[in-house]
């Protein structure tokens, strides 16, 4: 493995390239892409661009090196390994790659805290990705950026093409990380989310061994200073729910714990705009209409250059990439105090899970590791009835320790924080997907806003007896038979058979990670009483 370090690696590009420009602001990113026909502006001023071929991740390209220091630590089960060799060559290359370019380099934070900051540039030829990032990170002082050092160093080139037999990639895209250097290369691909996915998973590994928990969720704070924690797989309303006029946003999406609070990774939020209305959620959609904020794939009026956020025939993952100081209510800070509420959001499409239930450590640990969500009919060719979907921490593709590190953390955190912990299920009720209705929106900010509260604590409360969390009997505002899914149902047979279908799908699921923990284990629902 060569010597090259993050720092020395930006140096090496900037002298290779044609020129570079540093750090320019949005206005002028904005006009180096739309000069170099990257996208167009909408009728409101948003920058809108098609990523092209790839709409979304690609985790089979992704790659980390394994060496001395990763070989005994990444969950190696979750992403592929590459060789130090196969990465100096492809290093050399990708270097090749961008001589004689002109390059936009953006030198940005990740983390709010300063003890766990790191120093991140990002090196591309695309002017659109460039902004993409500056609004996504932490953007420094002006005085910051003298003498800044990077101790990441992302290198970007969409029309970088790998050679698996060269570079051992699967293909012509590649996303290699090398934990050792922090070098991040990234290629054949115009996703942008890329880019930001490929911060978290650096952080992801480093940030354990300084004794903060990396977490892929939002957070806020109310008017009182509580801290509340937003987990959910996308289309679970993390976004959605965390963006709440009534409290401050923290942030939308990755965040560290560690001994003195929460602090946010990020400097901005990349919320999908797929059907964004701005009745259901105005900040997000004020958002897409200021000029600087990102618009991926979204179907825009040729002729008028409005957008139609209804309009799937792209892509559903549709996104907008803002920076947070757009929004009124945010944090200047990106920090937050220790939690008092952590919430687990699902959107269980086989309407069995309850709306809300309060989980005890154990518990939450267990919805936690199991990460659950489901695909609803239609939202993917052949799927024709609902499927479970489980993504440990609520992020496996970045996840670069074994899930069950990140587990315990939490774990003790709970414990230390004494931190309420809620299960959300913005889903169906009433019947599974295409029987029932998805819960609205209104029920589950009035069941949220309950939780976090307080108010929910001491209310009376059943144990459901197949999850074995406890869910309340009544809440103010919300119809009660909604909170106990079996009553929402008219077929009661077809309720309990649903049921032990899922429960089923779960202890499938949590085999991998029993023998971890047997009490986490011995906390989720249990296959015999469904079927009871």
């Amino acid at each position: 493995m060569s010597t090259i370090t993050a720092e020395t690696l930006a140096a090496e590009i900037a002298n290779k390239a044609r020129s570079v420009a540093y750090n320019d602001t949005a206005a002028q990113l904005v006009e180096y892409a739309i000069a170099r026909k990257e996208g167009r502006l909408s009728a409101d001023g948003a920058f809108v661009t098609d990523t092209g071929q790839f709409t979304g991740r690609s985790p089979s390209d992704k790659f980390i090196v394994r060496d001395e220091l990763t070989d005994k630590l990444v969950w190696w089960d979750n992403t592929k390994a590459l060789s130090p060799k196969h990465f100096d060559v492809l290093l050399a290359d990708f270097t090749q790659s961008l001589a004689d370019k002109h390059l936009f380099s953006q030198q940005l934070y990740a983390g709010a805290d300063l003890k766990h900051q790191l120093n991140v540039a990002v090196m591309t030829p695309s002017a659109w990705h460039a902004l993409f990032i500056r609004n996504l990170l932490i953007r420094p002082a002006l005085a910051a950026l003298e003498g800044f050092a990077p101790n990441v160093t992302i290198l970007h080139n969409p029309e970088f093409k790998a050679d698996p037999a060269r570079h051992g990639t699967r293909s012509e895209t590649v996303i290699a990380l090398d934990f050792s250097r922090n070098i991040v290369l990234i290629g054949g691909t115009a996703y942008a989310g890329e880019i930001k996915k490929s911060v978290f998973s650096l952080f992801n590994f480093h940030a354990p061994s300084d004794g903060v928990l990396p977490m892929h969720c939002s957070a806020n704070t109310g008017k009182d200073g509580d801290t509340a924690l937003f987990f959910g797989l996308s289309g679970t309303g993390k976004t959605t729910l965390s963006t709440d006029p009534e409290r401050v946003l923290i942030g939308d999406d990755e965040h560290g714990w560690s001994d003195d609070g929460i602090f946010n990774l990020e400097g901005g939020c990349y919320a999908k705009t797929i059907n964004l209305s701005q009745k259901a959620e105005p900040e997000i959609y004020a958002a897409t209409k200021k000029f600087g904020t990102v618009l991926e794939n979204v179907v825009m009026d040729e002729a008028t250059h409005e957008l139609d956020f209804a309009d799937g025939s792209k892509t559903e993952n549709t996104r907008a990439a803002y920076p947070l100081y757009v929004l009124d209510n945010v944090s200047r800070t990106g920090t937050g105090p220790t939690p008092t509420n952590i919430v687990l959001l699902t959107a269980d499409a086989f309407g069995v899970l309850p709306p809300i239930a309060r989980l005890n450590a154990e518990q939450a640990i267990y919805h936690f590791l199991s990460g659950y969500t489901a695909k609803v009919a239609g939202t993917e060719r052949g799927v024709t009835e609902p499927q479970a979907t489980f993504s440990a921490c609520f992020g496996a593709p970045f996840m670069s320790l074994h899930p069950t590190v990140y587990g315990r953390m939490l774990k003790k955190r709970i414990k230390e924080s004494l931190a309420e912990c809620w299960l959300i299920n913005t889903g169906w009720t009433g019947g599974a997907y295409g029987v029932g209705q998805r819960i609205s929106i209104k029920d589950t900010r009035a069941l949220l806003n309950a939780a976090l509260s307080g108010a929910l604590v001491n209310v009376p409360s059943r144990t459901d007896p197949v999850f074995g969390f406890s869910v309340p009997i009544s809440v103010p505002g919300v119809d009660s038979t909604l909170l106990n899914p079996r009553d929402t149902w008219v077929d009661k047979e077809a309720y309990d058979r649903q049921s032990a279908k899922l429960v089923s799908l779960f202890e499938d699921n949590f085999g991998k990670f029993a023998a971890a923990d047997a009490q986490i284990a011995e906390a989720g629902p249990r296959l015999a009483v469904a079927a009871e």
